[in-house]
C-alpha cells in the first residue's frame, strides 16, 4: 500500500489506539447522521446509510451509538452539515484531497488552509488535483476470507474492475456508481467487508525522500486530528525502510 493508507496503518500500530478510536467513532457517527438525513433512516431503502453503518460495524461502535446518530437526523435542532472538498499540494508538490463534513465552512476552510499552510504546501481551488485521482468504489476484505483466487472469482462475478490481493488483505475496485451492488454482491459470497467506502485513488504515485515524507505525513496527520476532515487522499509513495525510520518509537 502506499500514501495514506500506509501511513494510517502504520500509525495505528503506533499506539493513542484510545484517542484514535473515538475520534474515528465521532467521525463515522457524523456521516451516519448525514447518509440518514440525506435519505430514508432504513439502511435497506438508503444505501449510502447502509455502507456508513457497515463500517462503522467493522470498526466495532456499539449498536447503541450507531441508532442514536441516526435518530439524530431525524431531530428539527440538529445540525447540518456541508459535503466540502478540498484540494491542494503539500510538501514536494505531492497531490492532496481532503473530504470534509462540516457545519460551519469557514471555520473548517480556514484551519484547513492552515494545515497546508505550516507545511510549506497550498491549499488550491476545486478540481486543482482531482484530476490527477480516479473517484472510484474501494472494498477491502481481510486475508483470512480466502485466496487471492477466490477473491478474484468472486469480484468478477460480483462486477467489480480491479482487486489488489497480498497478505495484508484484498482491496477490491469498483466504479463508484457500482459501489453498492458490488458490496452487496460480494457480501453474498465472502462475507461482509472490513471497509466499503469512495475513494480518490491515485492515477501515479510520486516517491518521496525521507524528509518529504516526514512534511506530508505531519501534514496528513493535522488533517486527521481535525474533527470536521473525514478523509484524506494523497498520490505519495515512499519505502519501507524510510517509512520505519520515520515511525520508529
Amino acid at each position: 500500500m502506499a500514501g495514506h493508507s500506509q501511513f494510517k496503518n502504520i500509525m495505528h500500530r503506533k499506539g493513542a489506539a484510545d484517542a484514535k478510536r473515538s475520534k474515528a467513532f465521532a467521525k463515522l457517527a457524523r456521516e451516519i447522521t448525514v447518509a440518514a438525513k440525506l435519505g430514508l433512516p432504513d439502511p435497506k431503502m438508503n444505501s449510502r446509510l447502509r455502507l456508513a453503518i457497515q463500517n462503522a460495524r467493522a470498526e466495532n461502535m456499539p449498536k447503541d451509538v450507531v441508532d442514536r446518530a441516526i435518530k439524530k437526523a431525524a431531530g428539527a435542532d440538529g445540525e447540518n452539515y456541508d459535503e466540502m472538498r478540498y484540494e491542494g499540494y503539500g510538501p514536494g508538490g505531492i497531490a492532496v484531497v481532503v473530504e470534509a463534513l462540516t457545519d460551519n465552512k469557514n471555520r473548517t476552510a480556514s484551519a484547513v488552509r492552515s494545515y497546508f499552510t505550516r507545511s510549506g504546501g497550498a491549499l488550491g481551488e476545486t478540481g486543482a488535483v482531482s484530476f490527477m485521482f480516479d473517484h472510484v468504489g474501494q472494498i477491502l476484505y481481510k486475508a483470512e476470507v480466502g485466496s487471492a483466487d477466490k477473491v478474484l472469482e468472486a469480484a468478477i462475478e460480483a462486477g467489480a474492475d480491479d482487486v489488489q490481493s497480498s497478505e495484508d488483505g484484498h482491496e477490491i475496485i469498483t466504479a463508484f456508481e457500482n459501489l453498492s451492488d458490488v458490496s452487496k454482491a460480494l457480501e453474498e459470497t465472502l462475507g461482509e467487508p472490513e471497509s466499503v467506502k469512495a475513494i480518490w485513488k491515485p492515477q501515479n504515485l510520486v516517491p518521496v525522500d525521507e524528509e518529504k515524507a516526514a512534511g506530508v505525513m505531519k501534514l496528513i496527520d493535522a488533517l486527521d486530528d481535525d474533527d470536521d476532515v473525514q478523509n484524506v487522499y494523497t498520490n505519495f509513495e515512499v519505502s519501507d525502510e524510510v517509512m520505519q525510520k520515520l515511525t520508529a518509537a
